[in-house]
C-alpha cells in the first residue's frame, strides 16, 4: 500500500511538472520582451482603465458625510448580531441547549438597537437608493427571527422543546404540557367526591336515609363498603389520592413558575393540538436551518445599498455574480462543515455511516453536489440572456450558455455515477463471466477475487470537482472590458481551480485508503478546498460590473481586495470551527451521558 501511495504521488508530481513546463518555456523565450511588456502594462494602467469623471459617479451612503457614527454603529451591531450571536443561537437551538433563550434574547436586543439606529439614520439622510431591497428584507428576517424566539419561549415553557420535539409525543409528554380542561376536572372532582365522601356505613344502615345526622348513622359497629379496608386505611387512601390529584393539577404551575404566566400560557397551549405542535416545530426547525442564509442575504443587500450598486440595468450583472458567488461561498462553508464532522450521521464527513435502527437510503454528498449542479444549469440556462433581452445573442451570451450546458451534463453524470443501480448494471458483463463458472472452481486465494473491491464502500466521484475546475479555467481567461476586471476574474478563477485540485487530491487519498471509522477522517486537503471555495465565491461577487466601477472610482486595485478577502476568509473559517465546536459542547452539556461515555473506545 505504501509503495502504491508513493507511486501515485510521484505520478501527480510529474503531471504538475509537465503542466508547468510550457509556461516555463514560454517565459524563458524572449524574457526581456516579457519584462518590458509587464513594465508597460504597469505604467499604462491608467491608459487601459481611464478613470471616469468623479462627478459622473452617483452619490452613495459610503461617501455621505452626515451621521457617519450612526450608520457605522448600525453596521457594527448587525455584524455582531447576525455573524456572531445568531450562529451561536442556532447551534444551541439545534442542540436544545438550556442557554438557547438567553442568547436568542441577547440577539434580539442587539438587532433591535441596530434597527433603531438604521431608522434614525434613514430619517436624517436623503434617500439615495429608492425602493431598495435591504429595507424590506431586513424587516422580513427580523420578524421571522422574532417569531422563532416566541415559539422557543412558549415551547420551552410548555415542555415541547426537548430533544425529541420532532417525534411523536408520548402520553407522558402530552400529560406534561397539555392542560386539562375545567369541565373535565369538575366532572372528575364530582365523581371522586361521590366515591370517597362516605368510605364506610354502619351495620344498622340499610343504605337508605344515610344523610348526615340521621338515626342510621349512630351505630358504633362498622363494616367496609369498599373492599376490605379499615377506616384508617381508607382515609390514607383518600389522602394519597388527593395528593396525586393535586400533583397532577399543579404540574404546569411547577413548570411555569408564576400564576399569571401560567394562566396565559395555559390558554395559548390549550388551543394547540398535537398536530399543531408538529407543524409549529417543523417551522421552527426549518428556520433554524435557513435563517443564517437569509441573514447572509440581508447583509449582502445592505452592502449593495450602502455602496449603491446594481441600479437599473445593472441588476442583471449583480444578480448573476452575487447569486453564483454566494452559492460557492456556502458550498465552501458546507465543505468546511463536512471536514469538521457535520452530517457524519449521513456518512458525509468522510466517514463510514454509523449503523442506526432505521437504515433508510440516504443520498451521498456527491449525489447532492451533482443534483445542485444539474439544477443550477437547467434553471440558469434561461437567464443568461436577460442582460441583453430583446437583442441578438452575443458571443458572450453563447459562452455563458455553454457553461450552463456543462453544468447540466456534469450534474447529470455525477448523479448517474452515484446510483448503485447504474453501477450494478455496468458490472453485468463481469457478473455474467463469473457466473458461468461454479464457485467451487475457485480456491481460497482466488475466492477473494469474487468479493467487491473495498473502494466500492465509499463514493469517489470527481465530476463535481471537474465542473468547478473547468469553470475556473474558463473564467480565468474570460475577456473583460477593463484590466482590473480581468484580474479579478482571474483571481477567483484560480481559487476555484485550486479548490478543485484539492478535492481531487482528497479522492486520491480516499481511493488509496478508504475510511474505516464512523468518526470523521478529516482529510487535510478539504481545508484547502473549503478555503478556495469561500474565497473564490467572495471574489466572484466582487467581479460584477458595478463593483468594478466602484473599485476604480475609489482607487482600489485588485490586489487590495484580494488581500482583504484572504484575511476575511481565514477569520471566518476559524469562527465556523468555533461555532460547530460550541454545538458539540452544548449537546454534551444537555446529554445524560457521562463524560467518559463519549469515548467510543470505552464501548468496544
Amino acid at each position: 500500500m505504501r509503495s502504491t501511495a508513493q507511486y501515485a504521488l510521484r505520478l501527480l508530481a510529474l503531471v504538475a511538472i509537465a503542466g508547468a513546463l510550457p509556461a516555463v518555456l514560454a517565459h524563458g523565450h524572449d524574457d526581456e520582451g516579457a519584462t518590458g511588456m509587464n513594465m508597460d502594462m504597469g505604467m499604462d494602467m491608467s491608459k487601459e482603465d481611464p478613470k471616469p469623471d468623479p462627478d459622473s459617479y452617483p452619490p452613495t451612503y459610503f461617501a455621505h458625510p452626515e451621521h457617519v457614527v450612526e450608520i457605522y454603529a448600525h453596521i457594527a451591531l448587525m455584524v455582531i448580531g447576525w455573524v456572531i450571536m445568531l450562529p451561536i443561537a442556532v447551534m444551541f437551538s439545534i442542540a436544545r441547549s438550556r442557554y438557547t433563550l438567553a442568547i436568542q434574547f441577547l440577539f434580539l436586543v442587539t438587532n433591535a438597537i441596530g434597527v433603531l439606529l438604521g431608522i434614525t439614520y434613514n430619517a436624517n439622510t436623503p434617500d439615495l437608493y429608492p425602493n431598495n431591497a435591504h429595507h424590506k428584507l431586513g424587516w422580513i428576517v427580523t420578524w421571522v427571527v422574532s417569531a422563532q424566539v416566541v415559539i422557543s419561549l412558549i415551547g420551552r415553557v410548555a415542555g415541547v422543546m426537548g430533544k425529541h420535539n420532532g417525534q411523536e409525543f408520548s402520553k407522558a409528554e402530552e400529560q406534561a404540557f397539555i392542560p386539562v380542561s375545567t369541565q373535565a376536572m369538575a366532572e372528575h372532582q364530582r365523581m371522586s367526591d361521590s366515591y370517597f365522601s362516605h368510605p364506610y356505613r354502619h351495620s344498622n344502615d340499610s343504605g337508605q336515609g344515610t344523610e348526615p345526622h340521621t338515626e342510621s348513622l349512630r351505630s358504633n359497629s362498622v363494616s367496609t363498603a369498599v373492599g376490605q379496608e379499615s377506616p384508617i386505611e381508607m382515609s390514607d387512601r383518600r389522602a394519597q389520592y388527593e395528593d396525586d390529584l393535586e400533583d397532577l393539577h399543579f404540574k404546569p404551575a411547577e413548570m411555569l413558575g408564576s400564576k399569571p404566566t401560567n394562566s396565559f400560557i395555559a390558554k395559548v397551549t390549550s388551543k394547540i393540538s398535537n398536530r399543531g405542535w408538529k407543524i409549529i416545530m417543523f417551522a421552527y426547525n426549518f428556520i433554524d436551518r435557513t435563517i443564517l442564509i437569509l441573514g447572509y442575504i440581508a447583509l449582502c443587500t445592505g452592502l449593495i445599498t450602502f455602496a449603491r450598486f446594481f441600479e437599473g440595468h445593472g441588476i442583471f450583472s449583480g444578480l448573476a455574480h452575487w447569486i453564483k458567488g454566494g452559492i460557492f461561498f456556502w458550498y465552501g462553508i458546507l465543505t468546511l462543515g463536512r471536514w469538521s464532522g457535520s452530517f457524519g450521521e449521513l456518512g458525509w464527513a468522510w466517514n463510514v455511516r454509523p449503523k442506526q435502527s432505521s437504515q433508510k437510503w440516504r443520498p451521498t454528498a456527491e449525489f447532492v453536489e451533482g443534483a445542485l449542479i444539474f439544477t443550477y444549469g437547467s434553471t440558469n440556462i434561461f437567464l443568461e440572456h436577460l442582460g441583453n433581452a430583446g437583442k441578438e445573442f452575443s458571443p458572450q451570451d453563447l459562452e455563458h450558455i455553454s457553461i450552463t450546458v456543462l453544468f447540466i451534463g456534469g450534474g447529470l453524470l455525477a448523479m448517474l455515477i452515484e446510483s448503485t443501480r447504474i453501477r450494478e448494471l455496468l458490472n453485468t458483463t463481469t457478473y455474467d463471466a463469473a457466473l458461468s463458472h461454479p464457485a467451487h472452481a475457485y480456491n481460497d486465494e482466488e475466492r477473494e477475487a469474487l468479493e467487491a473491491p473495498k473502494q466500492y464502500e465509499f463514493s469517489v466521484n470527481p465530476i463535481p470537482a471537474l465542473v468547478i475546475l473547468l469553470l475556473g479555467i474558463m473564467m480565468s481567461s474570460h475577456t473583460q472590458q477593463s484590466m482590473i476586471s480581468s484580474m479579478v476574474h482571474k483571481q477567483w478563477g484560480n481559487l476555484l481551480t485550486g479548490a478543485s485540485f484539492a478535492r481531487g487530491l482528497t479522492y486520491v487519498l480516499v481511493y488509496l485508503k478508504p475510511p474505516r471509522s464512523i468518526l470523521p477522517s478529516r482529510p487535510p486537503t478539504e481545508l484547502l478546498t473549503a478555503f478556495g471555495l469561500i474565497a473564490g465565491g467572495t471574489i466572484f461577487m466582487a467581479s460584477a460590473s458595478d463593483t468594478i466601477d466602484g473599485m476604480i472610482h475609489y482607487d482600489l486595485d485588485a490586489m487590495f481586495f484580494y488581500t482583504v478577502t484572504m484575511g476575511f476568509v481565514g477569520l471566518l473559517m476559524a469562527w465556523v470551527v468555533v461555532v460547530l465546536a460550541l454545538k458539540g459542547w452544548a449537546v454534551r452539556k444537555e446529554s445524560s451521558r457521562s463524560a467518559k461515555s463519549w469515548n467510543l473506545t470505552s464501548r468496544v
